[in-house]
């Protein structure tokens, strides 16, 4: 899990229409040019990223976030 501190995440995700109570579904685009879609973000914790069992990167890696609300049913996968 990974707690977003930096404040312009935090101003992002409040300024959007939340996936679920308290919960968004993001697409973390990271400096390198990775992309991780269907990243689950609950109250500014990254706590899951679909297909990997821990969150590959850490904040200072994200170059930024784009809410999808595009859901998963992560309590079937493994």
């Amino acid at each position: 899990m990974i707690k977003l501190t930096e404040k312009r995440f935090a101003d992002y995700l409040r300024r959007q229409p939340e996936t679920g109570m308290g919960y968004w579904i993001v697409t973390v685009y990271l400096k390198d040019g990775r992309v991780f879609p269907q990243v689950a973000v609950n109250s500014g914790i990254i706590t899951r990223v679909r297909n990997f069992d821990n969150v590959p990167f850490v904040e200072a890696d994200i170059d930024h976030l784009e809410v999808t609300h595009d859901k998963w049913n992560w309590h079937a996968e493994k």
